[in-house]
């Protein structure tokens, strides 16, 4: 299947029906009164992220979709049928664009989630609603609203744990053939990776990560040239970049030069991506004569700067891979625990300030009508566990 990242859609949300101008009209029973019912809300237009999507081709065959209207509303007092929700389904990582303002709307990063993107009409009423006490025999109605319309622009980015950055023939496709079943084309001429490409590395039993391998970076990528401005987005999303730098490149251009064009190219797309954790590996060892393997290892990391640990592998022979990739599962296991604790202190605090409300609103009420009583207002020392009568804690 074709791989598309991009994509542009026209999405318009279903008209509200209008509302029932009906009197009830039964034999022997006269001036039975209004019983027009009110309309059906229309349906919104909602993007649905699929595990199974790993691409927007649909979306280039498909491009308007709009959603169904709400019915009229009917006679004895009859509300018309809501419409269903129209709801597309997008690939994980996709990020959702407003054309005309230009505003993000939203992303999709996670199985399942949604996003409403065109607020369905509302219902109009009907008579019934406007009968009164000097108004028996109401006329009025309303008519349903008009649904959300927007042009949207889709954007792909691939959601991996790791992902690959150097430039072209660094050997990153034959780097993610060796640690996973990924299969990217790979030969002995230079070439480059068209579009990015996801494999699963399968450390131990219930261990894995995923790697992405994204098109080679040339200079001036960040500022439209190659495929690099195109793929580099694809990096945002990744937790962990591997820096593979080619000690044994085919072309004039030295291990340390075409390691500097990378980051710099990378900083130039985005200081924050440039900031992100990176690691430095250093490939086709087995390529280099022994005597100067040091030599061009010690080069890199000295025209880089770099401190911490750089490894040394043959992605081709599988040399140094093992290593690396657990060194990596290591890492993605300790940044994987501090994001399920702050999201579980999220929670906590989540559940405590609901219990408050929902448990303690009576006792802060008769707290607060106490102080005012007394021409005191509340403060901060009002506001302790004895005060509400309630059990504060939080149950997993």
């Amino acid at each position: 299947m074709k791989f598309v990242d991009e994509a542009g859609i026209y999405v318009r949300a279903g008209k509200g029906g209008n509302g029932c101008l009906s009197f009830w009209r039964e034999k022997f029973v006269a001036k039975g009164g209004p019983d027009g019912g009110d309309g059906g809300n229309g349906g919104s237009v909602v993007l649905v992220a699929d595990e199974s999507l790993n691409t927007l081709i649909d979306f280039r065959f498909t491009k308007k979709y709009i959603a169904e209207n709400g019915q009229n509303g009917q006679g004895r007092d009859m509300t018309g049928a809501k419409a269903p929700d129209l709801e597309i389904k997008v690939p994980i990582g996709t990020t959702v664009i407003d054309e005309d303002t230009g505003e993000t709307l939203g992303d999709l990063v996670r199985a399942g989630q949604k996003l409403k993107v065109a607020q369905g009409g509302h219902h109009g009423l009907g008579n019934t609603r406007f009968k009164s006490s000097t108004n028996r025999a109401p006329r009025q109605t309303t008519k349903g609203t008009v649904g959300e319309e927007r042009t949207l622009k889709l954007e792909m980015k691939v959601l991996a744990d790791v992902g690959l950055l150097g430039l072209p023939n660094a050997g990153k496709s034959t780097f993610i053939r060796s640690v996973s079943s990924a299969k990217p084309k790979v030969a002995n001429y230079p070439f480059t990776t068209l579009v990015p490409n996801l494999g699963v590395v399968k450390v131990k039993k219930h261990q894995s990560f995923v790697v992405a391998d994204i098109p080679g970076i040339i200079e001036g990528a960040s500022e439209g040239a190659g495929l690099g401005i195109r793929f580099l987005k694809h990096l945002v999303r990744n937790r962990i970049l591997l820096h593979i730098v080619d000690l044994a490149p085919w072309d004039d251009v030295t291990p340390a030069e075409a390691a500097v064009i990378a980051v710099n190219e990378l900083k130039l797309f985005s200081p924050a991506l440039a900031n992100r954790d990176r690691w430095l590996v250093l490939n086709k060892t087995d390529m280099v004569p022994p005597e100067e393997l040091e030599e061009r290892c010690q080069s890199v990391i000295d025209a880089l700067g770099w401190e911490g640990q750089a490894y040394r592998i043959s992605a081709i022979s599988g040399e140094g891979t093992e290593v690396l990739c657990l060194d990596l599962m290591t890492a993605l296991e300790e940044q994987r625990e501090l994001l399920a604790e702050s999201e579980e202190a999220r929670e906590k605090e989540k559940a405590i300030r609901t219990l408050i409300d929902e448990e303690g609103r009576d006792r802060i009420m008769s707290l607060r009508e106490k102080r005012r009583n007394a021409g005191q207002a509340l403060d901060d020392d009002d506001f302790d566990e004895d005060d509400y009568d309630v059990e504060v804690e939080y149950v997993r």
